[in-house]
């Protein structure tokens, strides 16, 4: 769920401006997992542009505490989301920690890095959500080390139903600031695609597992 719609749509056009999203049904790229796929977002640029991060940063601030209350820390998720999380806990004046894919494998052997008490409430930063599962795999370890999880919030979401299964299973809260439905409408009206290309990008949507492979 989006936090609200002027939001949405101002990130949607300020992903597209820098590239960090990119739209190309006519020769679409390949995600890691295999997926074929009309669009590819990278929102590590986020942290290049000066005003666009601080954008960023203010709106997670403002729409975080005002969802879910003013935690006691912000969780980023490795990697994509520790710069922007970093930015949202000193915006809010919070601490920070954040969580690797799995533990390490030497030294402590920790999965969350930095200070964090068990009971405490946290929020979640994530840049993007696709299926979920790496998202509340972070969930899941902060869990582990006692953390109250109030709820996730990450900058764009692909909107996938299994997505949303996913985070309901794991009776997960997930607000975003953008989203593929705003992206796809705000792409059109600033002619950035047509309207035929976007009939592509919703198709893909609806099954984006065997989109192209035909």
């Amino acid at each position: 769920m989006i936090f609200n719609k002027d939001t949405a749509e101002k990130t949607a056009e300020l992903l597209l401006q820098i590239n960090a999203i990119k739209l190309n049904p006519e020769n679409p790229f390949t995600w890691a997992s295999g997926w074929k796929s009309p669009i590819y977002c990278d929102n590590r640029l986020i942290l290049s542009f000066p005003s666009i991060r601080n954008y960023v940063r203010d709106e997670f601030a403002k729409n975080i505490e005002k969802q879910f209350g003013k935690p006691d820390v912000i969780a980023g998720v490795a990697t994509g989301a520790i710069g922007v999380g970093i930015l949202v806990a000193e915006s809010l004046g919070l601490p920070f920690v954040y969580v690797r894919p799995e533990p390490k494998k030497h030294g402590r052997q920790n999965q969350v890095e930095g200070f964090l008490q068990k009971g405490q409430n946290v929020v979640v930063v994530e840049d993007l959500i696709s299926t979920g599962k790496s998202s509340l795999l972070a969930v899941e370890a902060l869990r582990n080390e006692g953390a109250n999880i109030k709820g996730m919030a990450a900058v764009f979401t692909y909107g996938f139903g299994v997505a949303e299964e996913n985070f309901k299973e794991a009776n997960v809260d997930l607000f975003t600031l953008s989203n593929y439905e705003n992206l796809l409408d705000l792409a059109v009206q600033k002619q950035y695609i047509t309207e035929d290309q976007q009939s592509t990008l919703q198709e893909w949507s609806v099954s984006p597992s065997t989109w192209g492979q035909e």
